[in-house]
């Protein structure tokens, strides 16, 4: 068993669902070749969070930001308002969708699915660089 640990800074980003597949699958390049294994990608922040969803489709990310909109809107009576009313909305959507996502790992390469895709899930109008963690796990051949 073999472990693999990196770090990828993510370049701002405006709020909205962004695909980062292939800047994780870049990060993975120095990685050991996995037979099996799992990804762990962790997010480190507490306004934006991860995401695997439709990667075709070029309506997804605005239906999937509409929807988070309607379930934490800025209108909501937050009390904790000090750091701007798209702050404590983008913390509520960060805890419902999560710092973190899994991927299996084999013969080297994610195993998405054909349709699937790693979203940075950008819930603050301007979010700043943002970091992830990849943890991989696994057997060498």
């Amino acid at each position: 068993m073999a472990w693999f640990q990196t770090e990828v800074r993510l370049a701002p980003r405006r709020r909205g669902f962004h695909l980062v597949t292939a800047e994780v699958e870049a990060a993975l390049r120095g990685m050991p070749r996995f037979s099996v294994g799992l990804l762990h990608v962790f997010i480190r922040h507490t306004s934006a969070s991860l995401s695997i969803n439709e990667n075709a489709d070029p309506d997804v990310p605005g239906d999937l930001e509409a929807a988070m909109n309607a379930i934490a809107p800025e209108s909501f009576p937050y009390a904790h308002t000090i750091e701007g009313p798209d702050d404590m909305p983008a913390h509520v959507k960060a805890s419902l969708l999560g710092s973190s996502v899994t991927v299996p790992i084999g013969n080297g390469r994610l195993l998405l699915g054909t349709w699937q895709g790693i979203y940075l899930c950008e819930h603050r109008d301007r979010g700043g660089p943002r970091s992830l963690v990849l943890t991989a796990h696994g057997e060498t051949p």
